[in-house]
């Protein structure tokens, strides 16, 4: 279906033939109808937040779409409002290519859980939730998931920038002092982070009916960073060499790991950043 032609209004509109060729377009190099929506309405205060385009969901931002657009949550898919899941849905495809890819974990949750109320657990995951959305939001990431206590997001160079790689390693050093790591004291929530840069299938995968469920990314290299994201100590952010190498950065001075992960027959080279 992926690879059909698309409408020809849609084909005008993207310079493309299929869904795939549009993906592969809009996911590396960018689309400027869309950057530009998501820069004015990612000025729009209130989170949550259209993980496509960034219109808001609450606050006045979200009742100003609601009322002039009927604009919500999807009801197939929160995590999109309604107008970009039934683009989505429409066309449904994606793209291999090379992104950086951003987990962030709630180390040693199953204790934390145990010395809380289910209401006070939930209240710290949400509020953890909130704090690493908000950031990875305002580094152009997509927000893939939210698994348990684990955020899992996307740094996808047609909307992060050639410098996503920068970004993420940037984001993930946010997220750690936003939790109060690199401060005196304990912070608040332990978190690991795992960043890696590598090639990825990217787009929607669909559901029973044939209808897209999901956007989000598939293969090894995602393995990977949620590998790392496990293997981070509570304020430690663990990133792939390859990251690195993508960041352009010079990690002489940092920490090098060489780890062994589980599924992995080699070990994978990274470098360990913290908060500061």
């Amino acid at each position: 279906m992926a690879n059909k032609p698309l409408p020809e209004p849609i084909q005008k509109r993207f310079s493309v033939r299929t869904a795939d060729e549009m993906w592969r377009k809009i996911l590396t190099e960018g689309n400027e109808v869309m950057h530009e929506k998501r820069a004015r309405y990612g000025r729009l205060p209130a989170n949550p937040r259209c993980n496509h385009c960034h219109r808001p969901f609450a606050g006045i931002g979200g009742a100003y779409f609601r009322a002039t657009h009927h604009l919500q949550k999807s009801e197939k898919n929160p995590r999109y409002c309604s107008g970009c899941y039934e683009f989505l849905a429409q066309t449904p495809g994606g793209a291999e290519f090379e992104l950086t890819m951003l987990f962030a974990d709630v180390r040693g949750s199953t204790a934390l859980a145990e010395q809380m109320s289910p209401v006070e657990y939930g209240r710290l995951l949400n509020r953890f939730y909130d704090v690493a959305i908000d950031i990875l939001i305002r580094a152009d990431a997509f927000i893939d998931n939210l698994v348990g206590d684990e955020v899992t997001s996307l740094f996808v160079p047609g909307f992060a920038g050639p410098d996503h790689a920068r970004k993420a390693l940037q984001a993930g050093q946010a997220v750690l002092r936003a939790t109060g790591h690199g401060q005196t004291g304990q912070p608040w929530v332990p978190v690991g982070v795992g960043v890696h840069t590598g090639v990825a299938w990217v787009g929607t995968v669909g559901g029973a009916d044939g209808a897209a469920a999901d956007f989000t990314a598939l293969g090894d290299n995602v393995n990977i960073t949620a590998r790392l994201a496990s293997a981070a100590a509570g304020g430690e952010l663990l990133a792939s060499e390859a990251a690195c190498r993508a960041a352009a950065l010079n990690t002489a001075d940092r920490e090098a790991r060489l780890l062994r992960l589980k599924g992995k027959s080699e070990p994978v080279a990274v470098r360990v950043f913290h908060a500061a």
